[in-house]
């Protein structure tokens, strides 16, 4: 009698899995101290960004016009005394991540696709098969042979035996193998592989270039792109392609006219994840950038090296690096939102 009496003042009725009004308190405040302790390290950038050296020495102060007088100190030396050293490669990372990115999840989702509403039974024999052979590359490449000669010699030795050997291997890899087994690609440690990639990079002339940066970036984040959208592409009801089929679309107009569509969510959702991890990305551009091409993350490595206790230099340099993925993240939050959530929940 109670319970009714209290939700019938109240206007509405309350189930029993509803939070009492002390719950919600308690929950509010734990939200309201994580906040906290995720945005504090920003608004400690921002406002360092504003002080003047001696603010930063004799601190901390933390309010602006209250503590402090805020200064654009800080941002006309970056902007305008160490604009060469600041833009360039500022630009370098726009024109790197994103061409990277747009790169990987157009291949990426493509091929999710295809793991997806097609079977593959690769024969693991003829995968061994051409491992060996790139191996081979490698070593003839170091008796001084032009890598365009090894290449092709490999690919003439891969084909005749591929032809030759093939009845003779069975055992195949199915759609789920090859999955894990691009994932698997970004389970391994980047260091484990600069180091060939530099070489690799240094004999065909792609160091410090535009070109080697992005297929860097695109061989290291496509496994990404491929595991979130083969997810997001199960979810996509097949009922629909086969009506498309049915009134005559084919199959690549299905995919971009139906599927593409309806999975607008987990593409933007993918296109942010990948570009954070290129925008952030250190040791690709350590080893295969210097001066034509260096991004924002050796700028801050240098910055923090060099000048380890200019704090208000850093935070404007940090500032420029967070500023365009954090306002990218805002503008796209719906989709991101439902992009994360869909095949979450299954069954």
């Amino acid at each position: 009698m109670t319970t009714k009496v209290t939700a019938a003042r109240s206007g509405r009725t309350r189930s029993l899995g509803d939070p009492s009004p002390l719950q919600m308190v308690g929950a509010y405040a734990i939200l309201i101290l994580w906040a906290t302790v995720v945005l504090f390290p920003l608004y400690w950038v921002l406002v360092t960004s504003v002080k003047l050296p001696v603010t930063v020495n004799t601190g901390p102060f933390y309010i602006p016009w209250v503590d402090f007088t805020p200064s654009l100190h800080a941002w006309q030396y970056i902007l305008e005394t160490q604009r060469d050293q600041t833009l360039r490669p500022y630009w370098n990372t726009i024109i790197v991540a994103t061409t990277s990115t747009l790169i990987a999840l157009f291949i990426g989702s493509t091929a999710a696709y295809a793991l997806v509403r097609f079977k593959f039974a690769p024969k693991t024999g003829l995968i061994y098969l051409f491992i060996a052979c790139i191996g081979g590359t490698v070593a003839i490449t170091s008796f001084d042979v032009s890598w365009q000669l090894a290449s092709a010699s490999m690919v003439a030795v891969y084909v005749l035996l591929a032809v030759t050997l093939r009845k003779r291997f069975t055992k195949t890899m199915g759609n789920s193998d090859i999955a894990f087994w691009l994932i698997s690609q970004r389970m391994m440690p980047p260091i484990v592989v600069v180091l060939p990639i530099y070489v690799m990079f240094q004999q065909v002339g792609l160091l410090d270039t535009y070109t080697g940066l992005v297929i860097a970036y695109v061989a290291g984040n496509l496994p990404i792109v491929v595991w979130l959208m083969r997810d997001y592409f199960q979810n996509v009801p097949i009922e629909l392609e086969e009506c498309a089929a049915i009134d005559g679309a084919s199959r690549l107009r299905t995919f971009w006219t139906i599927v593409l569509p309806l999975s607008a969510p987990g593409l933007v959702a993918t296109f942010l994840f990948v570009l954070v991890f290129a925008w952030n990305e250190y040791l690709l551009a350590l080893f295969l950038s210097s001066s034509q091409v260096q991004t924002m993350p050796l700028v801050v490595a240098a910055q923090s090296g060099t000048r380890g206790t200019e704090w208000w230099y850093m935070s404007v340099v940090i500032l420029l690096m967070i500023g365009p993925v954090i306002a990218m993240a805002i503008a796209s939050e719906r989709f991101i939102s439902r992009g994360l959530l869909v095949g979450a929940v299954k069954g």
